[in-house]
């Protein structure tokens, strides 16, 4: 449950994050009213309250994430740009994908094991 708890958490991130963004983008670069922008801004601002949900410290959260943003801006782009993504995209997709996967281990991993290294009964009491 924790690992679904934690990739809807991304995911949502990735949506602030990256509609925030594109709304500001669409404000300034393709002459859309100002509020596209305002709104965007408060999405963005939104996306940094949602990151902190994540159970891990900030590199690892974010180290994670960078995988994710990639997929879902490819995503983005492919649905609301008709872009389509090039081998080149989708191999450095997967090559982050991998990455985001070994820092995702490594955080569990670091909280099994100092989980593991509390003992009941080294504990002393007052």
């Amino acid at each position: 449950m924790d690992i679904l708890r934690s990739v809807f958490i991304f995911i949502l991130a990735g949506i602030c994050e990256i509609g925030g963004g594109y709304l500001i983008w669409l404000s300034i670069r393709e002459d859309k009213p100002l509020w596209y922008g305002i709104l965007g801004g408060a999405i963005m601002i939104a996306y940094g309250i949602v990151a902190t949900f994540q159970e891990s410290n900030f590199a690892k959260v974010y180290a994670t994430y960078g995988g994710f943003f990639i997929v879902l801006s490819l995503l983005w782009a492919f649905v609301f740009d008709k872009y389509i993504p090039t081998k080149y995209d989708i191999m450095l997709q997967l090559l982050n994908r991998g990455k985001s996967g070994v820092y995702s281990a490594a955080a569990r991993l670091s909280v099994a094991i100092r989980s593991a290294k509390r003992s009941p009964w080294t504990t002393t009491c007052a």
